[in-house]
């Protein structure tokens, strides 16, 4: 995929930050620029998964690139289309619930706002413990609207978190394939 710039941002669901560290290493390996985004909490809070400037650091390594992590640096991203595809993994649902309600106070949601500015596509890898309570009207929401594709989705643990859903991040590099021709990869929910 030469040519083809992915704005890769994520927000504060920690515990997924190995599944979308290995899948911005393999979108790198299969030729794709990448802009890294981290929210201002993903970018800054050391968690029981790691530190944040050592996160930071590998993700720099991995694209070469200084991290966008404030929204000042994340408003120019469309008006200089910046990336042909912005891709939100982790998406967590507090994120979700901003873009559906068009708040804009995260580096990550003016990433998308700006993004979506020029009419170009998000993807979203949501990952939320609150996804089928609080936050299903929100993926109802953004599933009907332009621009937006989700990476498929399944429940994680029925049993402990009935409510949790995550994305197959595997299938992010096929749904960046099939938003940027358009096509919502499917099935939604696996």
């Amino acid at each position: 995929m030469k040519n083809i710039t992915v704005g890769f941002a994520m927000c504060g669901s920690y515990c997924t930050f190995e599944k979308a560290i290995g899948s911005l290493r393999e979108l790198v390996s299969l030729g794709y620029d990448i802009l890294p985004i981290m929210s201002e909490n993903a970018f800054s809070i050391d968690t029981r998964f790691g530190k944040a400037a050592d996160i930071v650091k590998e993700i720099e390594d991995i694209t070469g690139k200084k991290v966008i992590s404030t929204i000042k640096d994340a408003e120019p991203i469309g008006p200089k289309e910046m990336c042909d595809v912005l891709l939100i993994a982790p998406c967590t649902g507090n994120t979700l619930a901003k873009l559906t309600a068009g708040i804009t106070d995260t580096s990550v949601t003016m990433a998308a706002k700006s993004h979506l500015r020029v009419l170009r596509p998000v993807v979203i890898a949501l990952s939320s413990n609150d996804a089928l309570g609080a936050n299903a009207k929100n993926i109802g929401y953004m599933m009907n609207r332009k621009h937006i594709y989700f990476v498929p989705i399944k429940q994680d643990d029925h049993v402990k978190k009935p409510n949790s859903l995550v994305a197959d991040f595997s299938l992010i590099p096929q749904t960046i394939e099939n938003a940027l021709q358009g096509r919502q990869t499917q099935p939604v929910f696996n």
